[in-house]
């Protein structure tokens, strides 16, 4: 019987094809945060011209979403504009608000989805009392503080949309370190407005 021998373009062409999947891998890698970047840059142009009172500005000409807010978080130097739509589409450029429920700026819970490895990675740093600012497209500023995070269950849970405290609700994948994206777990931070008299921030309370 004769042996089957491994030709010196086989060992060759192995380690070829596998630095060249590699490499594939790392530039896609880098694509995803290179366009997350980029498209802030574009946001916050459009945000102006927003805030100087234009409508539904598109940050570049074929998109079909536009900002509705603006994202700061003081403690971990965020500041981020986010989108109208929670949407698959709009979420490779920033964070995305989503639709039902209230519109930044209005009474009520309003709701913020973003990607785990992207522009919601910052999620997992946020703590209890930590300050949360929203400037909407009207130009005014609202200030909340992180009153809780915690994990839901998409399958088996929903967000509660409060109506007698105004509440500001980010939303991400869970767990931050998962290889493969999807999967039913949400990583939930959950903050209230408060009111800001000077350097003091103090919970608003319903009448």
């Amino acid at each position: 019987m004769s042996t089957i021998r491994t030709t010196p373009c086989t060992l060759v062409m192995l380690p070829v094809c596998l630095l060249a999947v590699g490499l594939w891998q790392i530039g896609e890698g880098s694509w995803i945060y290179a366009k997350a970047r980029l498209a802030q840059v574009l946001l916050q142009r459009a945000w102006s011209r927003t805030l100087a009172g234009e409508l539904k500005v598109k940050p570049w000409p074929w998109a079909d979403t536009w900002p509705v807010g603006r994202l700061r978080v003081p403690s971990q130097g965020i500041d981020l504009i986010v989108l109208n739509g929670a949407y698959g589409r709009t979420l490779a450029f920033g964070p995305g608000y989503a639709e039902s429920s209230s519109f930044p700026g209005s009474p009520g819970t309003t709701i913020f989805t973003g990607h785990r490895d992207t522009h919601f990675e910052f999620l997992k740093r946020l703590k209890p009392n930590d300050e949360i600012v929203l400037e909407t497209a009207e130009g005014t500023t609202q200030h909340y503080v992180v009153e809780e995070t915690g994990i839901i269950d998409a399958d088996n849970a929903s967000i509660r949309l409060d109506d007698e405290q105004n509440r500001l609700v980010l939303v991400t994948c869970y767990p931050f370190s998962a290889i493969l994206p999807g999967g039913p777990l949400r990583y939930v931070v959950t903050a209230v407005e408060v009111a800001v008299e000077g350097s003091r921030a103090t919970v608003e309370t319903s009448s």
